[in-house]
């Protein structure tokens, strides 16, 4: 399949590289050190191994998200987040494991330990976030600090901008991702809305399915622009805004919580959602951690699968829709 695009990802121990869709969608990834590919989307295998192909000098045969890896003799298997260090053979074509191993996240090391994993109370109508609508953090902002009918009629009526406006083109923008998001549930996965953090600010969206957990944060640019690089985007060649890296920012957040309270590792994947924009371009050098797309194009995570099963699923969104779980954060 042409228009596949294949993107550098490195950090501190790290190097990977993916393969996305035009659109963003990842197809599938492939780490450099020890020649993993896993491939997200079958019906693209062939093509995402045929772009993969110049980049690795061998690669080992793929997994598939629907199957479980072969097994290698004297190789545990690897965490869902970051890859464990390349096993080093010895002359005697030995493998032995490295000398330190990377060090799991708290949760997970407290769950391997027999420790404490924090257990939520009973769930409540009050605490249930799954109850939220699209732009429910928004809405209770407008509603305690917003314009009072009266003041918002009178701003239409003189046809004027006001300081409420940038509110109320985020609500617009969160209800239109919110109803594309609602299109994946006969796929398995679950959206939630407007979750408040402690600091005051909130996650958008958070979905959660056979193909991870996505961070969505929610941007409503209408007629303009935007261009998104590794860090920063720009809307209608303005200045650089911080979006790429705070949407990073808070999938980790999103990531701490979620792995606190579940005891095992969650993938969480940041997502930028643009509406209204009229034109999209990201940089060639961005890398394939932070999905970016538009509201339209929500709907290519439908098929996505093989990241968690049933019960790990289910036990993430117990979590997620607990607001409590959030407010020790």
């Amino acid at each position: 399949m042409s228009g596949l695009r294949v993107s550098e990802w490195k950090r501190p121990g790290h190097d990977r590289l993916y393969v996305n869709l035009p659109d963003g969608t990842a197809v599938a990834w492939a780490d450099r050190r020890t020649g993993r590919v896993q491939v997200l989307a079958e019906e693209h295998r062939r093509a995402a191994l045929e772009a993969l192909r110049p980049h690795l000098a061998a690669a080992p045969p793929p997994s598939s998200p629907k199957a479980p890896p072969s097994p290698a003799p004297a190789r545990p298997p690897e965490p869902a987040r970051p890859p464990a260090p390349t096993p080093v053979r010895s002359p005697s074509g030995v493998r032995t494991p490295p000398a330190t191993p990377p060090a799991p996240p708290p949760a997970v090391a407290r769950a391997a330990r027999g420790g404490h994993v924090p257990r939520l109370p009973a769930l409540t109508t009050a605490d249930d976030l799954a109850l939220n609508r699209p732009g429910a953090a928004l809405l209770s902002l407008i509603a305690a600090k917003g314009p009072t009918r009266l003041e918002r009629a009178w701003a239409r009526l003189c046809r004027r901008p006001s300081e409420w406006d940038p509110w109320f083109a985020g609500l617009a923008g969160e209800r239109r991702v919110g109803r594309e998001l609602k299109r994946l549930s006969p796929y398995g996965w679950r959206a939630l809305h407007g979750i408040t953090l402690p600091s005051g600010a909130d996650i958008d969206h958070l979905l959660v399915g056979p193909g991870g957990v996505f961070c969505i944060n929610t941007k409503h640019h209408a007629g303009k622009p935007v261009w998104v690089g590794d860090t920063m985007a720009r809307v209608d060649h303005g200045p650089p805004v911080p979006y790429v890296a705070a949407s990073r920012r808070e999938a980790d957040r999103v990531r701490a919580v979620l792995e606190r309270h579940c005891g095992f590792p969650v993938p969480v994947r940041p997502a930028l959602v643009f509406v209204g924009v009229t034109e999209l371009v990201t940089a060639s050098g961005a890398p394939g951690d932070v999905h970016v797309c538009r509201e339209r194009e929500v709907s290519a995570l439908g098929p996505l699968s093989g990241v968690l099963d049933a019960h790990q699923l289910e036990r993430i969104h117990d979590v997620a829709r607990h607001r409590r779980a959030w407010t020790r954060h």
